[in-house]
């Protein structure tokens, strides 16, 4: 009777031992069990045991697996960061000892971040867990946290918005996204609709899968400039177009954090994104690009009652100086805002390693496609077109790309020196002057001499096809105006508004102008070239087998810091350059990166890492804020002596 009593009981038990893990799953098995078992005769205490034993047995297979998963979780994390790694040691290839900056967790989770909603949910659950305990720095001293800057400046000096922002990115860092349905025979635009095909890893995928569709997307039309038939790509809009690059790469997106943190919304600052391929005058032809601009300009100061502050990065800065003088310009296409109107919109234009005088590596760019250190963003981006596209296909795409002739140099001999002397000598004692910008030490039968950078650009012109000759003549210039007479004749036309040493500052004596920028991180300056002996059009190219290719001067690493010259000569005063006396604050940062820090960290001052640099983010905020009085100026490089010995015409 005792037996069948047992039986029974251990049927029911079983019964509910089903129901249980059906209900609450296989973990609940071992306590509820147990419980059941415990509430049970004391005749049954052989049985229990056995099947405590049972259960630990199975708890420890359980804690074998988890193990495993968590070794396979890690590697799986592992295996995506050493791209990332990879690339963003690329980009900082002149420091040896980055393999290091892996040990930086705070900034690792920047990348974690942007991947979490694509990778599994095991890997995701196993990332969250290691960010909420892995005890990585969040003190407001680690300024390169989100919001860092923002919150300490709010304690420190309770700083609050006050002139609305505009943002104008730089060459390349704006995405690029496809809005065409038709394409041709060979390539379908309709699966890329709304894609990126610049700026994500969807432009990579299709870089390596589809190479020729996608140059098709990217290249412009030679003789227009503007769209080719059937294939229609437009700049990404609002700040999601230039925050990040690509996943874990950012751009603006600390200027942006920071702002926020102090009160900016949408109504108070936005990224005025555009189309960094078109010439600058083709971006109003075809998108009204400043004509936008500017009605954004008067809708913030309508709605606020506060002058709007400019931030220019790079060649944004460009296009901030050219939007100056468009939009004061009479004539068709252009702004037609009569001459107050700059002094009575804007409050400041902050050039923040602005390219105003051009970059020396946008030469070798449009003479022989070199691009890996000439182009410099994204690690991911400048590999894929190093590696998928020969240099021929490169020179062919950049040279429908009417806008980066814009970054070729500007002031000729009187800035960038001669065959004997160049101001930036001094300082590098030098054997062999920097204005000996192309050298040739192998005999070239269509080159029998050096070039200075004038002589170079007009190789650039006289290598390239007849159409891109026409657009550069039309839209750039690159020489220096010599008399007040030129200076406002140039005035009258747009291919001048691009350089500032041809063209006048507004006359507003209420703007301020501040010009921030790296230095002491070297900077490509001059080149050895060689003529290839083939038959392809592709006739020159750098001589990597030189002893010393490449010339390496001060700067930023992108920009050597002679560019920066028209801010020194506008911070001398009223002049014909700066009619109106614009007051102009000069803030040189010294590049300190953390080399535990994939992006440099707080103190990187590197040509686009500097927009992470808390000392940028706060100087941003305080002109934002109405406090850029408090701002001092800072010299660190030689650039004031170099600006004495520069014989400019006024």
């Amino acid at each position: 009777m005792l037996s069948r009593r047992k039986v029974s009981r251990r049927q029911s038990l079983s019964r509910v031992h089903d129901e249980k893990r059906e209900k609450n799953g296989s973990e609940g098995q071992a306590t509820d069990s147990v419980k059941e078992f415990q509430d049970q005769d004391n005749g049954d205490e052989q049985y229990v045991e056995h099947q405590r034993n049972k259960i630990i047995r199975h708890a420890g297979k359980k804690r074998w697996r988890d193990s495993r998963r968590f070794i396979f979780m890690l590697g799986a994390f592992l295996g995506l960061m050493i791209p990332f790694y990879f690339g963003a040691s690329h980009v900082h290839s002149n420091n040896k000892d980055y393999f290091d900056n892996l040990m930086n967790f705070g900034s690792v989770k920047d990348y974690i971040d942007d991947w979490k909603e694509i990778l599994p949910d095991g890997v995701t659950s196993f990332i969250t867990d290691w960010q909420t305990n892995f005890p990585y720095s969040s003190s407001m001293e680690d300024l390169s946290q989100n919001f860092a800057v923002g919150r300490r400046l709010i304690s420190d000096m309770e700083i609050k918005a006050k002139h609305p922002v505009i943002m104008i990115p730089g060459v390349i860092s704006t995405g690029i996204e496809s809005w065409g349905v038709l394409g041709d025979d060979e390539c379908d635009s309709a699966p890329h609709f709304r894609k990126r095909l610049w700026g994500s890893f969807y432009m990579l995928r299709t870089m390596v899968l589809d190479k020729a569709c996608w140059l098709k997307h990217l290249m412009l039309d030679p003789e227009s400039g503007l769209d080719p038939p059937n294939f229609t790509l437009r700049a990404a809009q609002g700040f999601e177009s230039t925050d990040y690059f690509m996943a874990g790469y950012w751009i603006w997106n600390k200027v942006i954090q920071n702002l926020g943190a102090i009160g900016y919304d949408p109504n108070t600052m936005t990224t005025a994104s555009y189309d960094w391929r078109l010439a600058y005058l083709d971006l109003e032809l075809r998108d009204r690009y400043f004509s936008k601009l500017k009605e954004q300009i008067e809708m913030f100061h309508e709605l606020t009652k506060e002058k709007v502050v400019l931030v220019g990065h790079s060649m944004g800065s460009q296009i901030v100086f050219y939007f100056l003088k468009w939009v004061e310009a009479e004539g068709k296409y252009y702004g037609n805002g009569g001459k107050d109107w700059v002094d009575n919109h804007i409050d400041s234009f902050v050039n923040v390693a602005g390219t105003l005088l051009g970059a020396p590596k946008a030469v070798p760019a449009l003479i022989s496609g070199e691009m890996k250190d000439t182009i410099q963003l994204n690690a991911f981006a400048m590999y894929g077109l190093e590696k998928f596209f020969s240099r021929k296909e490169r020179l062919q795409l950049l040279q429908t790309w009417g806008g980066i002739p814009s970054m070729l140099p500007k002031g000729g001999d009187l800035i960038w020196g001669n065959m004997t002397y160049s101001s930036e000598d001094s300082q590098h004692n030098n054997t062999d002057t920097f204005g000996n910008f192309i050298r040739f030490e192998r005999q070239s039968k269509d080159v029998q001499n050096n070039l200075t950078m004038l002589n170079a650009i007009d190789l650039v012109m006289r290598l390239s096809p007849t159409w891109l000759q026409e657009r550069i003549r039309d839209q750039y210039s690159y020489d220096y105006a010599q008399t007040v007479d030129e200076l406002k004749q140039n005035e009258l036309h747009h291919s001048h508004w691009s350089n500032p040493l041809e063209v006048p500052l507004p006359n507003a004596p209420n703007m301020k102008i501040y010009c921030i920028y790296g230095v002491h991180n070297p900077t490509e300056r001059a080149y050895v070239y060689r003529e290839q002996n083939t038959n392809s059009s592709l006739n020159y190219t750098i001589d990597y087998e030189s002893e010393r290719p490449v010339f390496f001067t001060e700067g930023d690493g992108t920009v050597p810091v002679i560019t920066h010259a028209m801010c020194h000569k506008w911070g001398e005063g009223k002049s014909p350059y700066n009619p109106g006396g614009s007051k102009v604050k000069i803030v040189e940062i010294k590049h300190q990166p953390d080399r535990f820090d994939i992006r440099g960290g707080a103190k990187s001052a590197e040509h686009v890492d500097i927009l992470g640099s808390a000392e940028l983010n706060e100087y941003i905020l305080k002109i934002a804020s109405g406090h850029g009085d408090e701002i001092s100026p800072r010299y660190i490089s030689n650039m004031t002596e170099w600006i004495k010995e520069i014989n400019f015409p006024f």
